[in-house]
């Protein structure tokens, strides 16, 4: 998961990876929206950080910075037919499960590297995301995403195989970002999963009190 200085990042490619979304393209997950309006002096730092790997990193990104809570999988209203699919019935649900969740704080605290994406590494020393995924949880379906959940923002995805011991020093020369901002929003949405590194829209917010 983490990079590790011995060797290469994983690049993206540019291609359809339609193994993946066998034609389908509503991907849906739950994640925190990190809004430019809300969030400035975190936007400013994170914007800067990303234009000094721009060399580095894919191109064109829409994806806006976010913070990805539950990984869904691609919404039908029809019953599921692939494993990642995921039914609108079980947003309901999940929807009820967070009606009494209330606004938190969370540290955004430096800059980190996954093998295939550079980072924003989050502090949750309340452990409010690990309940929120809990919480997510759903008897009938099981979350698309890796075995260990690791809070972040993404500042984008590597377009070469760079070196590892490259990145990390650069890694190493960025200032902390080390800011807290308050949570207070939860979206459901998605993104098209044939449009690489599209936008993502929001399907519904939950206003946390």
């Amino acid at each position: 998961m983490y990079l590790k200085p011995n060797g290469c990042v994983i690049p993206t490619l540019h291609r359809d990876y339609s193994e993946w979304h066998h034609g389908r393209s509503i991907y849906a997950l739950w994640y925190i929206l990190v809004e430019r309006d809300q969030y400035p002096e975190l936007i400013a730092k994170l914007d800067q950080l990303q234009a000094s790997f721009s060399d580095l990193l894919l191109p064109n990104s829409q994806r806006q910075y976010h913070i990805t809570l539950y990984i869904c999988g691609f919404l039908t209203e029809q019953e599921p037919v692939y494993n990642d699919d995921f039914c609108i019935d079980w947003f309901e649900q999940q929807r009820r499960q967070l009606l009494k969740q209330t606004a938190f704080q969370l540290n955004i605290s430096k800059l980190n590297s996954f093998s295939s994406a550079l980072f924003a590494d989050i502090r949750d020393e309340k452990n409010h995301l690990i309940d929120l995924r809990r919480n997510l949880q759903l008897d009938d379906h099981q979350e698309i995403a890796a075995l260990q959940y690791h809070p972040h923002i993404t500042l984008g995805l590597y377009r070469d195989a760079h070196s590892s011991h490259m990145i990390l020093d650069h890694i190493r020369q960025c200032p902390e970002i080390n800011l807290k901002i308050t949570i207070d929003q939860l979206h459901f949405g998605y993104y098209d999963a044939q449009q690489l590194q599209g936008p993502l829209h929001s399907l519904y917010c939950l206003q946390l009190d």
